[in-house]
């Protein structure tokens, strides 16, 4: 916990909550009867509401992306790193809003929520998620807060990937796509691992069918599996040598199958904090969500077709050591961007960190960004 906050902090911050009692029709045929979004907001909004940026959040963070809750929080928001007085997204100069998306478990309608036709937890019937509904709801919560055109719509991994959805479904609603550390969809290997995620959820006795709500269990076994796995995609294997080598806890082999390594003791703690804060049915929902994006797919496959109807300048930033998302896939978004002769930043960031680099303090690539915003910046000054 901090004993005082930071200078560059965003700081003390309150969630909010915001619910909708229109209907809202999903792109699987399903329709939301109302629904409640999970907000949080850094800095003020200027006269003209042209300075708001939305920040879209990756596949286990939330809306909790800088400053803390209270003196007694562990740690700063997720993007504590770029989100702050001076940081990339200044907010001495911007109004930042990040939501929790539909579905997830902090706060917005999910699994865990109430459905209203039947009284209980929605569980395994809560229904299909696209990333185009994510960014239909936030179109709804930038109505509420008055904002008709976001300065920028920013995010990394599947939060790049809703960035680059924006540009496609709103295109007259944000001036700017920031798109880091995404893909314009997923490859077959990284279905395979959230598939075995999945299966290692639902393989849990206390999944109970989705439905282990009404039993008062946790499949936390399952969930602390899913977790484990999809951490080591997050990170490099330089990453992951730097951190542990082949380091022994305790200084010597022991016999058996006991926790040895210090990657595994690792890998353990971060497994088991993950399936205290996280919903097993949320952690489904939003896999499968991420294994289905693919925008081209409704323009013949074709993704230069798909951002013709982009408006947007974009950057787009891929990491070296990033073998989830590599760089190679950033440019496949370049070439399709190039195609339509939209205005465009690529730059491409040495670093070991893996998948994860984008959360990091790589001083090149904070300065790429911060260089980025500063130019929206200057843009909605002189507006």
């Amino acid at each position: 916990m901090p004993e005082v906050i930071p200078e560059d902090s965003a700081g003390l911050v309150t969630p909010l909550a915001i619910t909708f009692q229109e209907s809202l029709a999903l792109e699987c045929g399903a329709v939301l009867k109302e629904y409640t979004l999970s907000y949080e907001t850094y800095g003020e909004l200027n006269a003209n509401a042209s300075n708001a940026i939305l920040v879209c959040h990756a596949l286990s963070s939330n809306h909790h992306a800088a400053g803390y809750h209270s003196m007694d929080e562990r740690k700063p928001g997720w993007w504590d790193s770029c989100i702050g007085p001076g940081k990339p997204i200044d907010t001495n100069r911007f109004f930042v809003v990040c939501s929790n998306n539909l579905g997830g478990c902090h706060g917005s309608t999910g699994p865990a929520s109430t459905n209203p036709d039947t009284g209980m937890p929605y569980g395994k019937d809560f229904p299909d998620i696209a990333v185009k509904d994510w960014v239909h709801s936030q179109a709804k919560l930038s109505d509420t807060l008055n904002i008709k055109r976001w300065a920028a719509v920013v995010g990394g991994s599947l939060g790049g990937m809703q960035a680059m959805q924006w540009a496609i479904d709103y295109p007259d609603r944000l001036a700017h796509s920031v798109v880091i550390a995404a893909a314009p969809r997923l490859s077959t290997q990284n279905i395979a691992f959230n598939e075995v995620a999945r299966q290692a959820i639902k393989s849990d006795p206390d999944f109970h069918d989705g439905n282990y709500y009404e039993h008062g269990v946790i499949p936390e076994r399952g969930l602390r599996l899913a977790r484990m796995l999809g951490h080591i995609t997050y990170l490099s294997e330089d990453s992951m040598h730097t951190k542990f080598g082949r380091e022994l806890q305790e200084g010597s082999p022991r016999s058996g199958y006991e926790m040895e390594f210090q990657v595994e003791s690792y890998l353990r703690h971060q497994g088991t904090r993950f399936a205290a804060e996280f919903d097993a049915n949320t952690y489904l929902l939003m896999t499968k969500t991420l294994d289905h994006f693919d925008p081209a797919r409704d323009y013949g496959h074709d993704l230069t077709r798909a951002l013709n109807r982009a408006k947007a300048r974009f950057l787009v930033i891929s990491f070296a050591g990033d073998w989830r998302f590599p760089p190679e896939r950033s440019r496949e978004i370049v070439r399709a961007l190039l195609e339509n002769n939209l205005d465009l930043s690529y730059a491409e960031i040495t670093a070991n960190e893996g998948h994860d680099a984008f959360l990091m303090k790589n001083p090149h690539y904070l300065d790429v960004f911060r260089a980025y915003m500063d130019r929206v910046a200057n843009e909605v000054a002189a507006s």
